[in-house]
């Protein structure tokens, strides 16, 4: 049966969200590959997945379908036999070339069952697994280099947000900006292509993975069924929120507004929602951070043009002042991470203390580790469900980067 796909609104009652379960993929970090593959720290699996599994508990205690990206990709290859499809181009985004070890890690992927292969192209492919008698020079030479990793693990994926957006009743797959996050979006691409609750004409594609510029999800809100807000940020250039500006004025009728906002192009600041997010229908989390002294910021709005092709961009600094326009809203209560305190702001906000995920108006999801902007949300009225954080934080990302949601239903 097909699934129902639509969000049009960043605090709607949350009615599907995918999530995935942290695995193998974070047990093969090891320091010398850390910052490379965009960690600070190393996870504690069995407490990382113990809190992982509170998360999604309290998404389901409120309300919210749970479903797994390593299901569902499994669920798909299995509906369209699509294996080789996906182990042939994951070998190849992996940067293996030489036809032996192709072959190899072909072989051995194969010979898994589904569920398996799944978590296996997740977790890493270890070099010492396979004995590659290869007479290739440069593969000799690579083992001299000792290498750990034939594929390398890839631990970002429990932050499901980044890799894909449902955009109204679409969604774009979307193209990430770090080499070690690129293959990713490949997970989702498999599931919109096979899997029987996704693929076909209910869920048309604003943008693919296949761009030539880079967005990632925790840089898109979607404020309204006719506003977005997308960051300009380390990971989403101006040139992409332009093209999928294109895209959406021109494949459907609804979001008709996009609000460009500049923010610091800083690891601490890595998306729009580590700095900004929506809690209720005139209420937003915010670090301070990312305005001046005079709370002043750079923000285009894009709209559509009345000359074809084009798009309408005009410039604000007023960050309240938009969204009052925007969201027919007669006030805009910004409540400040870590109450705007020098030393608390930053602090929680590097513990994601403005990354909330909102499951129904005035109600967030939040890590408990951030007591002072805990405290302040519900000083404003907010419900906030906390879950724990001691090691999911270490990935830098909190409860909205951890999910990407499907379906939002008013009530």
């Amino acid at each position: 049966m097909s699934r129902l796909f639509n969000i049009n609104s960043e605090i709607d009652p949350l009615k599907s969200v995918l999530l995935k379960r942290p695995g193998r993929e974070v047990e093969n970090l090891i320091p010398s590959t850390m910052e490379d593959l965009l960690f600070d720290d190393i996870p504690y699996l069995p407490i990382i997945q113990e809190e992982h599994d509170a998360f999604a508990e309290a998404l389901k205690d409120n309300g919210s379908e749970v479903v797994y990206l390593e299901e569902l990709v499994a669920e798909a290859l299995d509906a369209h036999q699509g294996h080789q499809t996906l182990v042939d181009q994951m070998i190849s985004e992996s940067g293996i070339y030489i036809k032996d070890v192709k072959d190899a890690l072909s072989d051995y992927l194969l010979s898994m069952d589904t569920k398996d292969m799944v978590d296996t192209l997740m977790a890493g492919i270890r070099t010492d697994k396979l004995d590659i008698q290869s007479r290739s020079l440069a593969w000799l030479t690579d083992r001299q280099d000792q290498d750990l990793f034939l594929m390398q693990p890839m631990p970002n994926l429990y932050y499901t947000r980044d890799i894909a957006s449902t955009l109204g009743k679409g969604m774009s797959i979307n193209k990430m900006t770090y080499e070690a996050r690129k293959r990713e979006s490949l997970f989702m691409e498999t599931i919109a292509r096979y899997h029987p609750d996704f693929k076909g004409d209910q869920l048309p594609l604003w943008r693919d993975r296949n761009s030539e510029t880079t967005i990632e999800g925790g840089d898109i809100l979607v404020l309204s069924e006719d506003v977005l807000a997308i960051g300009v940020s380390q990971r989403t250039s101006g040139r992409a929120i332009e093209e999928l500006a294109h895209s959406l004025f021109d494949k459907q009728d609804k979001f008709r507004k996009i609000l460009a906002i500049e923010i610091p192009h800083v690891r601490a600041m890595m998306h729009l929602d580590t700095v900004f997010t929506m809690v209720d229908k005139d209420a937003f989390t915010i670090h301070p951070g990312i305005q001046d002294l005079d709370e002043k910021m750079s923000i285009y709005m894009l709209e559509p043009s009345k000359v074809e092709g084009q798009i309408k961009v005009t410039h604000h600094t007023d960050l309240t002042d938009v969204l009052k326009d925007v969201l027919n809203m007669p006030e805009i209560n910004l409540i400040p991470c870590g109450g705007g305190d020098p030393i608390a702001a930053p602090r929680e906000q590097w513990n994601d203390g403005s990354n909330t995920l909102a499951i129904k108006p005035g109600v967030v999801i939040t890590y408990n580790r951030n007591y002072v902007s805990n405290e302040l949300l519900r000083k404003n009225g907010i419900k906030v469900i906390e879950i724990p954080s001691s090691e999911l934080s270490r990935g830098r990302g909190g409860p909205r980067c951890m999910s990407m949601p499907l379906l939002r239903e008013a009530d």
